[in-house]
């Protein structure tokens, strides 16, 4: 999945979660600027395990702060996926 792509199914669950309108998003925001309280992250990553048939271990979210971040990882597990 191209990473606008990624960035728009992120800005999608979280608006939906958060039932808010996110008009300053972008990468470098924060997770916990975006009014994601810590369920709905978790909430976020299974949709996101789910729609892209990943899997992302729980400490592998440690440390992730900004929206930026945890696309890189969703990108490396994406990556790590498609290899043989």
């Amino acid at each position: 999945m191209e990473r606008p792509k990624l960035i728009e199914t992120f800005r999608e669950l979280a608006v939906e979660l958060t039932e808010q309108d996110l008009p300053h998003f972008d990468e470098a925001s924060p997770i916990a600027s975006l009014g994601v309280d810590s369920l709905q992250y978790l909430e976020i990553i299974g949709e996101l395990e789910r729609e892209l048939d990943i899997e992302i271990p729980s400490e592998a979210l440690e440390g992730l702060e900004t929206v930026a971040m945890l696309l890189d990882l969703v990108e490396k597990r994406l990556a790590d996926a498609a290899a043989p």
